[in-house]
């Protein structure tokens, strides 16, 4: 089932049960898959944008939640919460930092880098491998870790 028709159809038992929060996240995926069908490039959309549209929706979240919690503004900060935890129940389960650790350790063996300079073509293999289920700060910080 595609992200779009499992979004509609959490929309629909979102609304029936009057769930203000999930209605809230879930018409914002919606909007940004919308936004992406419509912006002139005439392709449909693969599971890996889709993965990309939702990072994109946690990360803005996450933002708006650190903002929030530095001005002492619980009540915004609670619907920021709320929001993301519904947004990352269609993300792929996240990797842990010991598997994303191990991950980078093996694309470093296998493509021997030693040093910083190596640390693009690490980062576009951990990030193509990671597929999503990893933060790009936490694996930059990871691959950083290892070549230094």
């Amino acid at each position: 089932m595609s992200l779009e028709s499992r979004i509609m159809e959490d929309l629909k038992t979102a609304m029936k049960a009057k769930d203000q929060a999930a209605m809230r996240a879930i018409r914002a995926i919606k909007s940004a898959i919308l936004l992406k069908q419509t912006d002139g490039t005439g392709g449909e959309i693969n599971a890996d944008e889709e993965i990309k549209i939702l990072q994109k929706l946690v990360k803005s979240r996450k933002e708006s939640l650190d903002i929030y919690k530095k001005q002492n503004r619980q009540d915004l900060a609670k619907i920021e919460e709320d929001e993301i935890s519904i947004i990352e129940h269609y993300l792929p389960a996240a990797m842990s930092e010991d598997e994303a650790r191990a991950l980078v350790a093996q694309i470093i063996s296998q493509t021997g880098a030693s040093s910083m300079k190596d640390m693009g073509s690490v980062m576009a293999q951990a990030t193509a491998q990671a597929a999503g289920r990893v933060d790009g700060k936490l694996l930059a910080q990871l691959v950083r870790q290892k070549l230094s």
